[in-house]
């Protein structure tokens, strides 16, 4: 990655160039104004008669741009009680926690970006990883979000919740911008649309969006993360006649140096600082590449829609948890490595039946083919032994149909049926654990939707999902280390959930929700701290109430309040029956002001609760606080910013694990909780021209 410096060079001269320059006059004239007022929409607009739930929603590209990000990962933010942290690097997926859900890097909630999944199954670090590093904040135009399994078009691994980055055709400006900040934070950005027709020549339109994004941060650790992330993205587009038609191109590739979760009792003991480390050679890289197209059309009676994707992973991941707890020659730390090549799409059909009736037909299907699979003990990086190494195909199909139906008008139905099958085929290195493997489960849904009155809709939800487990955990015989028997685990895992709720626009300038949820599993993926990965535990139920309230008084006012409460226990295991990581309160409050010219702002403030880090309740996690500001000033085309992160300066840790580990000089393994604490307060400042 040391040639990236010169990359960046010459992104950097490009950079510059362009903010002084056009390269030449757009064809479309809407390209040469102003910024519009910044009209925070999405989560404030009515969705009265459009959603099936209370907790379905949409944010728009204003909500994102004003919200200041620590990481990227903070982009889910947006849907309501998410909370995103971190526990190792800034090339990882970060940590998701949602309706009293500790969903580690992604299991059992869906993300997808234009139709392209982000979740990985059968993955080296964990069942589900969501890396949402290749994704460029201001290409996205929209996400919708779903919370909980009453949707047809979702399936596996979106039991919790689903959300879907749209990304857009044509930008409305171009943008050329430069941030910096402490901690050797940079990030450089270039993006614009390329029009390949005029309005006036028609109703077609056709051209091509391009960006190219870097960043390098070396965060507020001792051990300086040397974190060098490029994103490239390009899209070709075009509109003719009823049908729409695109094809995108990504590339990611990313490297950092890590500081993994600490022991409490080393930094009480002034052993290390907060911000210090035990290994000083853990780290990884990541690269992303991929390929997707879409094509719809407007037919008489509905709409067609068909994407396909294509894409090859990589991830080498170094982690040391445990430190000297298995091997105290050595220690403990390993390596995960996964390379694989995905593929797959949807095919779409929409039947208007007229009176505002629709029927929806559809069918997805994924492939993925992973090559050397592997986990390996090593020491500062150096490969000692494999502990398993696996070639893994899985596949998937899935057939769902939806309806939408109006007996009159306040009152409409919604029903979805869907039908899953699964393919496993392991060829492991311990023949024993080689096999094959099929499944398939059905899923109903059903919604009945009452109202409006008084612009005021109420919702009654039930639908059954499912979660896939880890391909090797399928066909597993004997345990790759011991050699002990082992019991295979299901590949699927059914879920079940309930809602009630209500979305009322009564008063003037304010849309709320409020949800009451149910949810269970008949078997919960829970994270193993100590072993850097997820396993398949016993059967959970959440329930909880969700809280979200958006005020916007004038265009350029907005303030959005949301609050989740939420209880979950482990079944049938006894009295210690505390779901590890389950977060009981979040609240998220937001306050947002700008025009088109002048000051704008943006004050935020995510909260959450302490929570149970084991099964028998006997170690809590501390509390979590944290503010972040952003104040700028716009004229014209250019914009500064300065963003203030954890603005409090609160000492917060982002994620705790209770678990045994040893330190280097122990005369035994000792049961401590394991700690990565937020970053101190940061100062970063954007300079931005649109074009």
């Amino acid at each position: 990655m040391k040639t990236l410096y010169s990359t960046f060079n010459y992104f950097l001269f490009l950079t510059i160039s362009l903010s002084a320059q056009q390269l030449s006059p757009p064809e479309d004239p809407s390209k040469a104004k102003k910024l519009d007022a910044l009209v925070v929409t999405g989560k404030a607009e009515s969705l009265i008669g459009i959603a099936s739930t209370a907790s379905k929603g949409q944010a728009s590209a204003e909500e994102l741009a004003s919200r200041p990000l620590l990481r990227r990962g903070e982009l889910l933010e947006v849907v309501p009680g998410v909370i995103i942290t971190q526990h190792s690097g800034d090339g990882k997926a970060n940590q998701y926690f949602v309706r009293g859900f500790n969903l580690d890097h992604g299991t059992d909630f869906n993300i997808t970006m234009d139709g392209q999944p982000v979740n990985f199954v059968t993955h080296a670090h964990g069942q589900g990883y969501a890396d949402l590093n290749p994704i460029i904040p201001e290409l996205v135009e929209k996400i919708d979000y779903w919370k909980g399994p009453f949707f047809g078009q979702l399936g596996d691994l979106s039991t919790a919740g689903a959300a879907k980055f749209r990304f857009f055709d044509e930008l409305p400006q171009g943008i050329a911008s430069l941030a910096i900040g402490e901690n050797r934070f940079l990030r450089g950005l270039l993006a614009d649309t390329l029009h390949f027709t005029s309005p006036a020549a028609g109703a077609d339109r056709s051209g091509l969006t391009y960006a190219a994004e870097y960043n390098f941060y070396d965060g507020p650790w001792e051990r300086k993360g040397d974190s060098q992330r490029v994103n490239g993205f390009l899209k070709y587009f075009k509109e003719s006649g009823r049908d729409q038609f695109s094809i995108t191109a990504m590339g990611y590739d990313a490297d950092w140096d890590s500081t993994d979760q600490i022991p409490k009792r080393l930094i009480e003991s002034g052993g290390i600082d907060r911000l210090g480390n035990v290994d000083n050679s853990v780290g990884g890289h990541s690269s992303r590449y991929s390929l997707m197209a879409q094509w719809d059309r407007d037919v008489a009676d509905g709409k067609l829609h068909a994407d396909v994707y294509v894409g090859k992973y990589d991830l080498d991941l170094f982690s040391n948890f445990t430190y000297f707890l298995n091997d105290p020659i050595n220690g403990d730390q390993f390596e995960q490595q996964d390379g694989r090549y995905f593929l797959g799409g949807e095919v779409r059909r929409e039947w208007d039946l007229g009176n505002k009736n629709t029927f929806v037909l559809g069918l997805q299907t994924r492939h993925d083919l992973m090559n050397d699979l592997g986990l390996y003990q090593t020491k500062d990086t150096v490969r000692l032994n494999a502990v398993r190494v696996d070639d893994v195909m899985e596949s998937s199909v899935g057939l769902f149909g939806t309806g939408v139906y109006h007996v009159n008008d306040v009152f409409r139905i919604e029903p979805g049926l869907r039908a899953d099958g699964f393919y496993f085929d392991v060829n492991s290195d311990k023949s024993l654990n080689s096999g094959t493997k099929t499944a398939g489960i059905v899923s109903p849904k059903l919604s009945l939707i009452f109202g409006p009155w008084a612009d005021t809709e109420f919702y009654a939800n039930a639908g059954m999902g499912f979660h896939s487990n880890d391909a090797r955990g399928t066909t597993i015989r004997i345990d790759p280390v011991t050699g002990a028997a082992v019991d295979a685990v299901d590949p699927l895992v059914q879920t079940y959930g309930f809602e009630l709720g209500t979305r009322t626009e009564k008063l003037k300038d304010i849309v709320s929700s409020l949800a009451l949820f149910y949810i269970h599993s008949d078997s919960e993926l829970l994270y193993v701290g100590d072993a850097g990965t997820s396993e398949a535990g016993p059967a959970t139920e959440r329930y909880g109430v969700e809280w979200t309230t958006y005020w916007r008084p004038n265009p350029w006012l907005t303030f959005d309040h949301e609050v989740t409460l939420s209880q979950g226990r482990l079944l049938n295991v006894g009295g210690a029956d505390e779901i590890p990581g389950s977060v009981p309160i979040t609240l998220n409050t937001g306050l947002t002001i700008g025009q088109s010219e002048g000051l704008f702002g943006s004050l935020r403030s995510r909260y959450f609760s302490p929570r149970p880090l084991v099964e028998d309740g006997s170690s809590d996690s501390r509390q979590s606080w944290q503010v972040n500001g952003r104040i700028g000033y716009r004229k014209g085309d250019w914009e500064v910013a300065l963003d203030c992160l954890n603005l409090l300066g609160r000492e917060d840790n982002d994620i705790e694990y209770y678990y045994e580990s040893q330190l280097q000089g122990e005369a035994a393994p000792v049961g401590d909780v394991h700690l990565h604490p937020v970053e101190p307060r940061t100062f970063r400042i954007s300079l931005t021209r649109r074009f």
